[in-house]
């Protein structure tokens, strides 16, 4: 299994929209680095939902439910989209700046390159956005 992170602005897609609808088609990826990274996500790999924009925190848990198909929503080009199924809210938000401060999480693509819309997270960062979220005061 591997781990993703998945940017959205609230304004465009939020995690309460996500909540409603229960899943998702992850489309309108147009950055090649992301669009590869969303052809490597599996069928039951973990992803997590970042509000970008003002809130700039990791805010919820998802996995892939659909491997990666022609993004419908693309009018030329080639590019991909997966499907995501809702997993859970994270019980407290990881803002950035925690991530950006924490030993371990300082290094993860999303604290290096923001501007990355979908990337990779390491087993171990896994555990520690989760270890925060679950108990941070």
């Amino acid at each position: 299994m591997n781990f993703w992170l998945v940017k959205s602005e609230p304004g465009t897609y939020s995690w309460t929209q996500f909540v409603k609808d229960g899943r998702t088609a992850w489309t309108g990826v147009r950055n090649y680095a992301a669009r590869n990274h969303l052809r490597a996500m599996k069928s039951g790999d973990r992803v997590f939902f970042y509000h970008s924009g003002a809130d700039k925190s990791v805010v919820g848990l998802s996995r892939v439910l659909r491997e990666a198909y022609p993004d419908p929503t693309a009018g030329e080009g080639d590019w991909s989209c997966v499907d995501l199924a809702l997993e859970k809210s994270l019980a407290r938000p990881v803002a950035l700046s925690a991530i950006k401060a924490d030993k371990l999480l300082k290094e993860m693509i999303l604290a290096r390159q923001s501007r990355l819309s979908v990337s990779p997270v390491t087993a171990a960062q896994f555990e520690r956005l989760l270890h925060l979220a679950e108990t941070r005061p």
